[in-house]
């Protein structure tokens, strides 16, 4: 492999894909499919829609990906996650055609996704191209119509567990919360606080709720525990506001 293009394709919606996407998919030799096991087969045939609906031609290649060791500590977890991910492409590609290899990224290469982290495991040299996509900010946002930031306003972007671990960052205003499995709102006075909250964003299945996060937020946990339930997996995002 020697060159690995990462093509964002937004939240789930097949229209997210942009036209670059749509033409670097057309012109990839090969696509990485990865599996994420029983219950998130839908995962897999987002991808394989999308690749289709763009007249891609590409060899899919699938690969199995490798499951986290939650005994180990957070940051040592991660960083054998991400080598054995890169182990797995690798070896997924061997005898694979010559060209360009492609890898479809929820929302954004760069926001808050390991992709770019785990392209530098793999051995060089690797000519990256990242095409951008749809954030789960933008899809959030314009779920609710209402805008990112207030006038003048900063915007704090963070997780789950940063917000269970440091509560509320310091001068912030307003807060967008990504990779949260743990309704980490709860941890929260909620005095003074709204929030708006989305699931599948740009899915047949989207979910949406917003208000007071006294009210809001009970509700919230309770749709998003059904939710999961029902389909084995959720992503969700959400901003709270002062």
């Amino acid at each position: 492999m020697t060159e690995l293009w990462l093509i964002g394709i937004g939240t789930g919606n097949p229209a997210h894909l942009t036209l670059e996407g749509r033409q670097a998919l057309r012109e990839a030799a090969c696509v990485l499919l990865p599996r994420k096991g029983p219950g998130k087969d839908d995962l897999a045939h987002l991808r394989l829609a999308m690749l289709s609906e763009s007249g891609s031609a590409a060899e899919v290649i699938p690969f199995e990906m490798p499951v986290r060791d939650e005994a180990l500590p957070y940051a040592e977890r991660v960083e054998r996650w991400h080598d054995a991910i890169a182990g797995r492409w690798q070896a997924a590609l061997e005898g694979a055609p010559a060209g360009p290899v492609a890898l479809l990224v929820w929302g954004d290469p760069g926001l808050y996704d390991s992709t770019l982290r785990i392209a530098e495991r793999l051995p060089g040299p690797v000519r990256l191209r990242v095409v951008p996509g749809i954030t789960a900010l933008q899809a959030l946002t314009a779920a609710h119509a209402i805008p990112f930031n207030t006038i003048n306003g900063a915007v704090t972007v963070t997780t789950g567990r940063r917000l269970r671990d440091g509560g509320w960052p310091e001068g912030a205003e307003s807060v967008v919360v990504m990779l949260d499995g743990a309704c980490s709102f709860e941890t929260l006075p909620p005095e003074g606080l709204r929030i708006w909250w989305g699931a599948f964003l740009g899915m047949p299945e989207q979910l949406l709720d917003h208000g007071p996060l006294s009210e809001a937020g009970p509700r919230i946990k309770a749709r998003r525990a059904e939710a999961r339930a029902r389909h084995g997996w959720i992503m969700d995002t959400y901003l709270l506001r002062r």
